[in-house]
């Protein structure tokens, strides 16, 4: 039954599409994670990505047919945000789902019944698009809905052939489109966004893309359909674009009172950047919400990229100081009825924002600064580009994003050299590599090309510490061969292992490949495992005898290396609870490394850890220690382990079946690393140090086990080895050293004053070798290896006795250490000499630099061969200058 057209909010449109699915049989599923599982995209772009498994058939479907409202970011489009009516970085998409159960006929009846019944668009406004290829769906429409065939638009690949990314399901697809002004007339040009916008978009996901660009039908026949909740509001609620809608203009109100400016009579520029704010406020609070923290990468990267250009557009509307926090306030509001993560995450996403915006406000001013000389000088260029060393100096100096200084230079009507920008970013990333071990590439692709002719390796590790394996591959210098001589460095992969092999931060075990009693036969040390795909390779030395392919060998490890390894590994997860416990519940893992020496765990923290938590946090794992807690590990479905409240790693990616380590009562982790069976085996546990690596950011480095010993027994010698120097005790010992230091600064302060009062009586030694030039005074001369305080004394102290004067001092306390003061009376300024500036010059000359007041100043040098110079060239421009 058809209902007139009424104005419907954002909310009651959301519920509106998923109850009317869900009375058609398709099972209501909450919105995905903005972090997909999928490894080809870095954000969530579409209500399809969580359900891509279950189209390629990897994963059964819980129901046959699904309905979502799916939060989704795209920043494809990021220079059309707020310049147009429809473009955004965050939307929510409305979508059905069918897997294998109906296809086109009933998508597109239901399609329409939705559009025109249900919402009530009137058929007259409504116009769709097919796949020019696609029969089929032309025939559905005509025939069977009764749309007229000039209101059925044929289109091409670009744009009705719908993929999720690179590879992956695909198909041809159909669109619904709204015409706001049929009047018009059938002169229908669907570009014309200022006459249509697509609202709904019906996939017929029928293929496979690989990376070639091969197609092959899938096992079933899908549906997935998409229908953008902010376009349709638009329609709804009869406004001119989205960013007037509920679901948006809340947040561009707050903006815009925080500014002290109305949106309506605005010129178009202001609300080009309120509407930016609003937009990208709404990514920035669901990405954080979402446990996404800025950096300078991946999805990091887009977030804080977002955050600096809401901070950049409130300055362009004139909002001082920090204002991204009260306006999140407003997405938050709107958002948490349907996303309840953004409350309950609120007090981390108002931390991130504040962090991150006052980082950023510390060096944009000075950025915008050096952009609008750069913008002046390059105008003045015949190219009109600025370069791309420029623009990588903004990003990595100042932190203005690539694409923001495009923006900027947009705006300016010049361009930026990418190509250019592209050459320093390369060049920045391999002077900051770091230097560490990873499979050459040349072993995975041997590896790929023998994937077919090998199996996979069993891991065996969990329950034994060594086994009879066979060897299936060598690799010498990624090359594979049939046999490996002693004195061969080699990569070996055999059918099974007990090796744990590097992966979640833990180290690969070392151990031997041996045969014969005692290695007599063969005897291959293995410094490091690791995993490629689906096979372990061992990493090692031929030792002794022949290494065959084919050949039964003992694959065996070093026990003592895992027994600290686990212990650590273990540790690890108790510290994380200790932390959420005593900390904030909030903490999450950034990184780990376990090793046989120690552990790192690098945990996203709201703020600081103070000295006595880091005490609490100590003790409490310990207690955990002597309280003997036994493991209970498991494998189960991973929706379960979330049940029963296990930790994930953010970021990291997990089958369908996972690894739970259990220490009932203490720490419950998904993780596929070997640990101790119960928390007495670790021993003891000591925290070496706690700081903050980046923003946002801490790192806790510990040891466990026979390590906290080593470390005890170090800490043991030097404190006896003090004791024995001071002749104290231990517990004298800080005291001690405290009286040292203050003995050591009163020495200190007297032999200053001592060097001080020698610089004075060596400087009125100059009274007399004063120079007259015309009513003024000069002395250029230096004063032996005199400290820089010391010399500044002299110089203040010999132009207030000579008083009309320019005093030049200069020392030498090293071969490469060079002190130059100036001190001027205000008659000498007002000769147009300034100390600042003329030291400076002068400071040049001894490859220094330097600067200060008009009448006194300071500068240093590195070459005091060229002091002598330096002064003779300070003199000539003094006599110069006052004569």
């Amino acid at each position: 039954m058809s209902i007139s057209p009424k104005f419907l909010s954002g909310s009651e449109i959301r519920e509106t599409f998923l109850d009317f699915y869900a009375d058609r049989g398709h099972k209501i599923l909450p919105s995905a994670s903005l972090v997909p599982e999928d490894p080809t995209v870095l954000l969530t772009i579409a209500g399809m990505l969580q359900f891509k498994p279950i189209f390629l058939g990897q994963r059964a479907a819980t129901s046959p047919r699904a309905t979502t409202s799916q939060k989704c970011i795209r920043t494809n489009d990021i220079e059309n945000v707020g310049r147009t009516a429809r473009h955004h970085t965050f939307f929510e998409m409305l979508g059905n789902f069918s897997f294998g159960d109906y296809f086109k006929k009933q998508a597109i009846a239901w399609a329409w019944e939705l559009s025109t019944e249900v919402f009530g668009l009137p058929a007259k406004n409504l116009v769709v698009s097919v796949f020019r290829e696609d029969d089929e769906a032309f025939a559905i429409w005509r025939d069977e809905i009764g749309i007229p065939g000039d209101r059925i638009q044929r289109m091409g690949e670009a744009d009705n052939f719908w993929q999720s990314g690179p590879t992956g399901p695909c198909g041809p697809c159909s669109e619904i489109y709204y015409d706001f002004h049929p009047e018009r007339g059938d002169n229908i040009d669907l570009e014309d966004d200022t006459r249509f916008i697509e609202f709904y978009n019906l996939v017929f996901m029928q293929y496979n893309k690989d990376a070639e660009g091969n197609l092959t039908p899938l096992q079933n026949q899908n549906i997935d359909t998409g229908m953008g909740l902010e376009r349709m509001a638009q329609i709804l609620q009869k406004v001119p674009n989205n960013y007037e809608t509920d679901l948006i203009f809340p947040i561009v109100q707050s903006a815009a009172e925080i500014a002290g400016i109305d949106y309506h009579n605005s010129d178009e520029k202001v609300k080009v950047s309120l509407k930016v704010i609003g937009d990208h406020i709404r990514a920035v609070v669901h990405m954080i919400a979402d446990e996404i923290r800025a950096s300078n990468v991946g999805r990091g990267y887009i977030l804080r990229r977002l955050i600096r250009r809401v901070v950049r557009h409130g300055r362009l509307i004139g909002i001082q100081g920090e204002f991204t926090v009260r306006v999140a306030e407003s997405a938050i509001d709107l958002s948490e009825a349907a996303y309840p993560n953004v409350r309950s995450r609120e007090a981390q996403i108002k931390a991130e924002l504040a962090r991150e915006e006052a980082q950023f406000l510390k060096t944009l001013e000075r950025g915008e600064k050096l952009l609008e000389e750069i913008v002046d000088r390059t105008k003045q260029q015949t190219n009109q580009q600025i370069s791309g060393q420029d623009a990588f100096t903004l990003y990595d100096t100042y932190g203005f994003p690539l694409e923001l200084t495009q923006e900027i230079a947009e705006e300016q009507g010049i361009t930026v050299d990418l190509d250019g920008f592209e050459v320093a970013m390369k060049e920045q990333q391999t002077r900051a590599k770091e230097a560490h071990q990873t499979i050459d590439l040349t072993v995975q692709g041997s590896l790929d090309k023998l994937a077919e002719t090998i199996h996979k390796t069993e891991f065996v590790g969990y329950a034994e510490l060594s086994s009879l394996a066979e060897i299936e591959v060598i690799l010498v210098d990624g090359q594979a061969v049939e046999s490996a001589e002693a004195g061969t460095e080699v990569q070996v992969v055999l059918n099974k292992t007990p090796f744990y092999a590097e992966s979640g931060g833990q180290i690969g075990d070392k151990g031997y490949l041996q045969s014969g009693e005692n290695g007599q036969s063969l005897l291959v040390r293995v410094d490091d495992v690791k995993k490629e795909s689906d096979f372990f390779v061992h990493f090692g030395l031929v030792e002794r005898g022949t290494l065959r392919v084919g050949d039964s060998i003992t694959a065996k490890i070093d026990n003592s290396g895992r027994r600290r390894v686990q212990a650590n590994h273990t540790a690890t997860h108790l510290l994380q609870s200790a932390l959420r416990k005593i900390v904030d519940d909030s903490i999450s893992q950034a990184g780990s490394l376990v090793s046989t020496e120690r552990l790192r765990f690098d945990f996203n923290s709201p703020r600081a850890v103070t000295a006595e938590e880091v005490q609490k946090i100590e003790d409490l794992v310990n207690s955990w220690i002597a309280e003997a807690h036994a493991a209970d590990v498991a494998e189960m479905p991973i929706a379960q382990a979330r049940e029963k409240g296990a930790t994930a790693m953010f970021g990291e990616k997990y089958g369908d079946v996972v690894r739970v380590i259990d220490f009932p009562g203490v720490s419950m982790e998904l993780c596929g690393g070997t640990h101790v069976s119960n928390t007495a085996e670790i021993g003891l546990f000591k925290i070496v140090s706690e700081a903050g690596v980046a923003a946002g950011t801490r790192r806790i480095e510990a040891v466990s086990g026979q390590a906290v010993l080593d470390y005890l027994n170090v800490r043991d010698k030097v404190v006896r080895d003090l004791g024995d120097r001071f002749k104290a005790k231990p517990e004298e010992l800080p005291n001690r050293i405290t009286n040292l230091q203050n003995e050591l600064k009163d020495t200190q302060k007297q032999l200053a004053a001592v060097k001080s009062e020698l610089a004075i009586a060596k400087s009125d030694q100059l009274l007399a070798k004063a120079e007259s030039i015309g009513e003024f005074k000069i002395i250029v001369a230096q004063l032996g290896d005199v400290d820089a305080e010391a010399l500044k004394t002299a110089a203040e102290r010999l132009q207030q006795k000579l008083g009309n004067a320019a005093v030049i001092l200069a020392s030498v306390a090293d071969v490469d250490k060079v002190t130059l003061v100036a001190a001027f009376s205000p008659e000498v300024n007002k000769k147009g000499l300034q100390a600042g500036k003329f030291i400076g010059k002068i400071a040049e000359i001894c490859g220094g630099k330097g600067g200060g007041r008009p009448n006194l100043a300071q500068a240093g040098g590195r070459d005091a061969n060229k002091l002598q110079e330096a002064l003779e060239s300070a003199r000539n421009l003094l006599v110069e200058g006052l004569g």
